[in-house]
């Protein structure tokens, strides 16, 4: 009989931690690799093409399965994870190591799973990656249905209702086939009920994820409170989505689970729109294929498509709109002639449509660039890109005054170009950060008087070291004396024999050599702990200042 693994305080951590998440691969953070363990070591050992080892000495009869990916490429790693359909808890270390009594706390920061990702090695530039929430009225003749969408890279959240018994799987299919979601979440409790309609999805989607969900999610009531205490509104007719029952039970249900995999602030999400079937015209899936909208028929791709062939965008955000355009036309006939008057100033004024397009083209995302601000993940170059595309704004908005239809105007009207803002990052944010948060380079200097400090001791400490040296043999008129610095008893100043009658009473003898005495003072020490503990404040502070920046940034 094989005997059980050894059971480390490590690994005791680890079977603690993933017993919250038995679904998803945890991604368990040591030092600067993250390790996984038994049968998540195995799935994606073979996802990743990596080797699968074992932790325990090759004696012990119970070997762990295990492989690591290294911390600064996890990116890479983790999307081909997504990609392949799997779900992703990043566990990270939550406590100084100097500091912790035992085995270092850690924790689940966020779980990366196909519809819920702002990383940019997942997602699509021109195409928006949603997750979709299902819901289904139980009890009654003819059952409701409601279905939400959420891009939660972007914010977009839309939520809607199918009430027909007669085409209400069609018509659901319809709106998943035109939304095209990478995840979809389903009541655990109907998943008997849906079995046809899932199997009718995922033949349409072949790589649709189906995440089951708690029954206890699915109520009005809750999912209601729920989206009203998100918003910070009274109800939900502002949005137009007051009379939706089915519709607010799913929009709530996906609420729920970007806070649960996000585990941060999810203000990006600011309104709730209404999928609605006498604004927009719902092209079923038939049309939309033989048509080619957005992909071919023959390889399902987007080169050789309608869209393909229009897409002149100069930003992504562009191009997911164009593509939103596309599958769902305008019926509203003033909202219609407002678009094409626009279009139509833009066609008769090729200088202000050049110029608008060559200040685009400099812009970089910034509904994705905002999302991972907002939810803690956004790094120093995310924060060089949104500099680089804020300070194009002003540009932007006098071109704006120049255009004459009421559609451009109320976009005038409703301009900020965020200067505040652009003067921060402009203050605080070096030209070439690194990617992670923790390798210092990430502050400007002037933007904080203690990190110029640091800064200056650690760059200029020689220089430093010169200056006091200089200072000390003025006031004591020692011309040879010498300051120093060995591992053992780390900066000292140096003195002759022939020169120890001139030794000041403050100086502390530290060691007595066969020509010279070595010395201390308080000022030295003081000196040295700073050199010392310079590098390590300095990184921490740069860090601390970031967070600070990036707070403001999404606020």
């Amino acid at each position: 009989m094989t005997a059980p693994p050894k059971m480390t305080p490590m690994l005791r951590q680890y079977l603690e931690i993933k017993e919250d998440y038995p679904n998803e691969i945890l991604f368990y953070r040591m030092g600067d690799f993250y390790e996984m363990f038994f049968e998540d070591a195995e799935v994606a050992s073979k996802i990743l093409g990596i080797t699968l080892t074992s932790r325990n000495n090759k004696a012990d009869t119970a070997r762990i399965p295990m492989c690591g990916v290294p911390y600064h490429a996890a990116q890479n790693y983790l999307a081909k994870l997504v990609k392949a359909g799997e779900r992703v808890a990043i566990c990270e270390q939550t406590e100084d190591p100097s500091q912790a009594k035992g085995i270092v706390r850690r924790e689940v920061i966020r779980v990366v799973t196909p519809g819920v990702t702002t990383d940019d090695q997942i997602l699509e530039d021109n195409e928006n990656c949603y997750v979709c929430a299902l819901s289904r009225s139980s009890g009654e003749s003819t059952p409701q249905w409601g279905f939400s969408f959420l891009d939660l890279s972007t914010g977009e959240f839309l939520a809607g209702e199918e009430s027909d018994r007669a085409l209400v799987p069609e018509q659901i299919i319809d709106h998943l086939t035109r939304m095209r979601p990478a995840e979809l979440l389903v009541n655990e409790g109907q998943q008997d009920e849906l079995a046809k309609l899932i199997e009718a999805a995922t033949l349409h989607l072949p790589q649709l994820c189906i995440t089951p969900r708690s029954a206890d999610l699915f109520h009005v009531k809750e999912a209601n409170h729920d989206l009203v205490d998100h918003f910070k509104v009274i109800n939900l007719d502002g949005f137009g989505c007051g009379s939706m029952r089915q519709g607010i039970v799913a929009a709530g249900v996906l609420l729920d689970y970007a806070r649960e995999t996000q585990k941060s602030d999810i203000g990006h999400i600011e309104k709730l729109i209404p999928l609605n079937r006498d604004s927009v015209l719902l092209i079923d899936d038939a049309s939309r294929r033989n048509l080619e909208l957005t992909r071919t028929i023959i390889g399902n791709n987007r080169e050789g498509s309608l869209l393909s062939v229009l897409d002149k965008t100069r930003t992504p955000m562009g191009g997911r709109l164009l593509q939103n355009y596309l599958l769902q036309p305008l019926q509203d006939i003033d909202t219609i002639t407002e678009r094409q008057d626009c279009v139509s100033f833009f066609h008769h004024n090729p200088a202000i449509r050049q110029q608008f397009r060559d200040y685009l083209e400099a812009i970089y995302d910034l509904e994705r660039l905002n999302s991972r601000m907002v939810l803690g993940q956004g790094n120093g170059r995310d924060a060089v890109a949104l500099r680089q595309s804020l300070a194009i704004l002003p540009g932007i908005h006098t071109l704006l005054k120049q255009c004459a239809t009421i559609g451009l105007q109320r976009i005038d009207n409703d301009f900020d170009d965020l200067a505040e803002l652009a003067d921060l990052l402009d203050r605080s944010i070096g030209d070439e950060p690194p990617v992670t948060l923790r390798d210092g380079n990430l502050i400007r200097e002037g933007y904080n008087e203690e990190l110029d400090q640091l800064i200056h001791l650690l760059r200029d400490g020689k220089a430093l070291i010169l200056g006091l040296e200089n200072q000390e043999r003025e006031k004591t008129g020692i011309t040879k004396l010498k300051i120093g610095y060995n591992k053992v008893f780390g900066y000292y100043i140096e003195v002759g024999n022939a020169h120890l009658d001139k030794v000041p009473e403050h100086y502390l003898r530290k060691q007595t050599l066969v020509n010279a005495e070595r010395f201390i003072t308080p000022e030295l020490k003081e000196f040295e702990s700073r050199v010392l503990t310079a590098q390590e404040r300095r990184l921490e502070l740069e860090y601390q200042l970031f967070i600070e920046i990036r707070t403001t940034l999404a606020e």
